[in-house]
């Protein structure tokens, strides 16, 4: 007996896409909140002149399967017929052993004979040469259009790379950021200016940055929330964070690490894996040395954590942060910071309630906050987003955005009480034209921090600095 049958592909998708009988979707698949990768994916497809098929790639959970319904939601409202529009989860069983061919056949004999369809692909690494079907239904059907999405970045920006070069839009969708977590949770704020407040920090008076300071003050009680949970969608609806951190690990981790992974990389054994995560947890915002992690995981090879590390990073659970060089000297033997691509998960992972009350912990969470901010926000730009470690004492500095125009953006992480700034430290003694800035912890540390070589540097609560480059990467 057959595995897999026309029969039984047709009623598959039948339950996926109900719109075909009743010519609308379910409210409560849609959500009311749209995320900025939304409104990219909206562009894409409604391009006229370049035709590109989007590609959705991020962690689970953060919402690309919601982003598709809420496209499909606002195709069947602008007209199009029900029945040209095909949902595809290649996550099911079924669907992920039948194939492009017939899961096609099956759609086209049964549902809609013509090529002007719009195909939507859930988690499309699992299809069968997936690569090679959307590269086929981009040249074989140019009155159709595809949206895809992935749980595993390398592997679909690879794809791209071999199969889809001038055809695909890849769009990454990160965890929530501060400003779109106070969205989802109807989080009121005063309206801000329209030209980007960190930009016009130091031309500002003191008052007019108190006046800043007062419009959004409301949301600063919500930002230990948002850094223990907020940065997936529905689990900064739930009403029980502990029920939502056992969520996180179960489905955003352990789907991960045991299943995800090791079926794209054809991992044996995902115990390594998950030791090498646990490791990477614990050292979060740190510089690694492959050779310590193989030191530390007795019995795992160096090549192994390499490749690992690489893997993790692929199933968007970590992000690799290298270090830039301002005197554009070559960097010799390299060593990435590691960051936990969303603090909640590491603190899901860790399960350590004295995270938030230890002052070392929480400095580590806010500046993986902040990074993963910083490189969502300049993601679309042909910036390089890493970190500084030079000069005579050959100090850190936490975040620098390398600009081609030298007018770097140096970011500093003080999440503690006072957050002194030592004369010699490394970002009071750099001085290229660009913006310098000191995160904070407490709302009233803010204004300008005047450097012994005459640099003024911005100091600013993480949680207001957060909140800004939400709200202006959403405005752009």
């Amino acid at each position: 007996m057959a595995i897999t049958t026309k029969e039984g592909i047709l009623k598959v998708l039948m339950s996926y896409n109900p719109w075909w009988k009743t010519g609308q979707i379910n409210a409560k698949l849609t959500k009311k909140y749209k995320r900025v990768a939304y409104y990219e994916a909206m562009k894409k497809l409604r391009d006229e002149k370049i035709r590109r098929s989007v590609v959705l790639t991020g962690a689970r959970r953060v919402g690309k399967t919601t982003i598709i319904m809420q496209i499909i939601d606002e195709l069947l409202k602008k007209g199009v017929k029900p029945q040209k529009i095909i949902y595809v989860s290649l996550d099911h069983p079924m669907l992920k052993l039948a194939g492009f061919n017939d899961i096609l056949e099956c759609y086209h004999e049964n549902i809609y004979a013509e090529q002007d369809v719009y195909y939507f692909f859930d988690e499309v690494q699992y299809g069968q040469d997936w690569a090679n079907w959307l590269k086929i239904i981009y040249d074989m059907q140019p009155d159709s259009k595809v949206v895809a999405t992935g749980s595993a970045s390398p592997v679909l920006i690879h794809g791209s790379t071999e199969s889809g070069a001038g055809r695909w839009s890849i769009i990454v969708v990160p965890t929530l950021s501060f400003f779109e977590y106070c969205e989802l949770l109807e989080i009121k704020t005063s309206e801000l200016p329209e030209d980007d407040i960190i930009d016009s920090w130091l031309s500002m008076n003191q008052q007019e940055r108190t006046s800043i300071m007062l419009k959004i003050s409301e949301i600063q009680k919500h930002f230990i929330r948002y850094l223990q949970v907020g940065g997936f969608p529905e689990l900064a609806l739930a009403d029980n964070d502990i029920m939502a951190q056992q969520i996180l690990r179960e489905d955003v981790v352990d789907k991960v690490l045991k299943r995800d992974l090791p079926s794209l990389y054809n991992i044996r054994n995902s115990t390594e894996l998950e030791r090498i995560f646990l490791y990477l947890c614990n050292v979060s915002s740190s510089v690694v040395s492959i050779e310590a992690i193989s030191r530390e995981l007795q019995g795992v090879s160096r090549p192994t954590v390499e490749n690992y590390i690489k893997y993790l990073e692929s199933g968007n659970l970590i992000y690799q942060s290298w270090p830039i060089d301002v005197a554009g000297k070559k960097i010799l033997k390299a060593s990435p910071k590691i960051y936990i691509a969303d603090a909640a998960i590491r603190n899901a992972v860790l399960m350590d309630d004295s995270i938030i009350t230890n002052p070392d912990e929480m400095g580590k969470v806010v500046e993986t906050a902040v990074y993963k901010h910083v490189a969502a926000y300049y993601q679309k730009s042909s910036v390089s987003v890493g970190y500084y470690r030079g000069g005579r004492k050959d100090k850190e500095i936490d975040v620098v955005v390398e600009k081609s125009n030298s007018n770097n953006i140096w970011i500093e992480v003080k999440y503690r009480e006072g957050a002194p700034i030592p004369d010699d430290s490394a970002i009071c003694q750099i001085d290229d034209g660009g913006i310098a800035i000191i995160v904070t912890k407490t709302s009233d540390d803010y204004g300008v921090h005047d450097a012994p070589n005459g640099k003024k540097l911005i100091r600013i609560p993480a949680f207001a600095y957060l909140y800004f480059l939400g709200y202006y990467e959403k405005k752009t």
